[in-house]
């Protein structure tokens, strides 16, 4: 039982796939929802603060690196493309639309890329942070919804 939380709680902190990914797996795991969708939580929150102190540094810094460079680019680019999306959406409404930016679970929409973009957007650590953990609480509960009542048609 353990191992199968610690898969969820793994798999949540994993950029791209984050806590949309864990909860489906936690489901198809067949674990309790509410015990599931904490431990999802905190594994997709863990990086957040660190993302958010240093994640445009290490990208700015690695960008032109001979093997790395490609790819921390895209991450750069990925980031200041949700930064100014979320900027001409929201004008001075940014932390609610940082908010629905993590919390509607779309791809490339999670907390890694929306903490990226509120630090690229120079967004204050403290709404940040609430803005992230407020969309990562809505999104878990979308997509818990969504994962127990698929799984519950398909296992049924």
């Amino acid at each position: 039982m353990l191992t199968k939380y610690l898969w969820v709680f793994l798999v949540s902190m994993v950029p791209l796939v984050e806590l949309r990914g864990s909860i489906i797996i936690s489901q198809g795991l067949q674990l309790p929802v509410l015990s599931s969708y904490i431990v999802a939580i905190i594994g997709n929150m863990l990086p957040v603060p660190v993302i958010y102190l240093f994640a445009r540094k290490v990208l700015v810094w690695g960008a032109d690196k001979p093997v790395i460079g490609k790819f921390f680019s895209w991450c750069l680019e990925k980031g200041e493309k949700g930064g100014k999306k979320l900027q001409e959406k929201a004008g001075r409404g940014l932390f609610i639309a940082l908010l629905l930016f993590v919390g509607i679970p779309l791809p490339g929409t999670g907390a890694w890329t929306g903490t990226l973009a509120a630090s690229i957007l120079d967004m204050d650590f403290k709404s940040t942070i609430i803005a992230v953990m407020l969309g990562v609480l809505l999104a878990g509960i979308i997509m818990m919804v969504l994962s127990v009542a698929g799984f519950g048609m398909f296992l049924k």
